[in-house]
């Protein structure tokens, strides 16, 4: 077993390679660090695993610190605060093959990670833990993460990203150290976890799930964990990473609502529920556009994987198509503007019965701004597109 108590990732030659790297995020962990530490130790030790026990310590002031160090586990020390924050530089000082990651607060049993270092062996890029599945001891969870928190997350995140994790949250997992650093992590906070999980799934990596147990926090202080804060930062990024769910589905679903509105309201004298279907279309596009936006951004940043099926309709896409298009529409509402202009002028500019011109000029005024929208957007998906380094 190899185990180096420096701050900074060492030098090594290939005889010195480590197998696994158990990483712990630390901050103010000293009740239950020393017990963490030696369950992981002792996995090591007793499985004949060539690996090393690395404390990312997020800037701990009751002694966290030198009890890892007296551990001969090595520390490092990550000025920036956040859950997210301390896994990232603990993840880029290991030394192993393979990392597995957990809680300092002995919720979480190291000397049982059998499961997840055999499906890392058998090719597997990410192993995710399943605590609904292993087993969550009386008093490990409040009930609402477990009944509503946990669950809710977890179904919209397989939902929004087809992923096979039963349990997005668990603390503890596995995973190939070239496999996840190529995934170029960003979030520092605790969505760091769904992060991983989400970037994971649309990269098509091979994910595993074993069973874990969830045994109650051994801290006699609160967890760091805020439920609603992080709730919430969870939810919100799992949209963010769906532009699908989050911007097109709903659009398209107003377009459609609103076209369909648009052609039974015609021939009728509806005009102010007609007002109210043609401004759905309009709403609905700009959700459809913000859609497009997020996609070509987010691909260019890196954010999110290339997409082959997007990338084939994007050719569709371009400045001059846009710009045909929208001037088509913006002509067609001035034809019409014209139209019941001309109508207006039958009466001698007089008093109209909005029954009968409404009908026109609202679809022409929908028509028109439709086109002006096309137009600009297609000038900035342009400049998104442009190449750059």
């Amino acid at each position: 077993m190899l185990i180096n108590s420096t701050d900074r990732k060492p030098s090594f030659d290939k005889q010195d390679l480590v197998e696994v790297s158990i990483v712990m995020p630390c901050l103010n962990e000293a009740e239950t660090l020393a017990t963490c530490v030696r369950k992981a130790q002792s996995y090591l030790s007793e499985n004949n695993v060539s690996g090393e026990v690395i404390v990312a310590d997020n800037g701990s002031s009751d002694g966290s610190q030198q009890i890892a160090r007296s551990m001969n586990a090595r520390v490092v020390n990550v000025p920036t605060r956040g859950y997210g924050s301390a896994l990232k530089e603990g993840i880029a000082a290991a030394r192993g093959q393979y990392i597995i990651m957990g809680d300092a607060d002995d919720s979480y049993d190291f000397s049982r990670l059998n499961p997840f270092v055999q499906k890392l062996r058998q090719g597997y890029d990410l192993v995710m833990g399943n605590r609904f599945r292993g087993g969550i001891a009386p008093g490990a969870m409040p009930p609402l993460h477990r009944y509503l928190g946990n669950p809710v997350l977890t179904g919209i995140g397989r939902l929004l990203f087809a992923s096979p994790c039963g349990d997005f949250h668990c603390g503890l997992r596995g995973f190939r150290q070239d496999s996840i650093t190529a995934l170029d992590l960003q979030t520092t906070g605790m969505e760091f976890a769904s992060e991983m999980v989400v970037k994971a799934t649309l990269h098509k990596m091979k994910i595993a799930e074993v069973p874990t147990t969830l045994s109650p926090d051994g801290r006699s202080r609160p967890p760091h964990l805020n439920t609603w804060r992080d709730g919430w930062r969870h939810l919100r990024f799992l949209f963010m990473y769906s532009p699908r769910w989050l911007f097109f589905y709903p659009g398209i679903f107003l377009i459609l609502v609103g076209l369909l509105g648009t052609l039974w309201l015609l021939p009728s004298p509806k005009v102010h529920t007609l007002l109210y279907s043609s401004t759905a279309m309009t709403i609905g596009f700009q959700i459809v556009v913000f859609a497009l936006f997020t996609k070509v951004f987010g691909i260019s940043e890196g954010l999110l994987p290339p997409d082959r099926r997007f990338k084939r309709f994007s050719r569709y896409l371009n400045l001059e198509s846009g710009l045909i298009f929208g001037s088509i529409l913006v002509l067609l509402g001035i034809g019409a503007s014209i139209y019941a202009f001309g109508i207006w002028g039958q009466h001698s500019f007089g008093s109209l019965n909005p029954a009968e011109t409404m009908p026109i000029v609202i679809p022409a005024v929908t028509s028109f701004a439709l086109g002006f929208q096309v137009i600009f957007s297609s000038f900035f998906l342009s400049i998104l597109g442009l190449k750059r380094k």
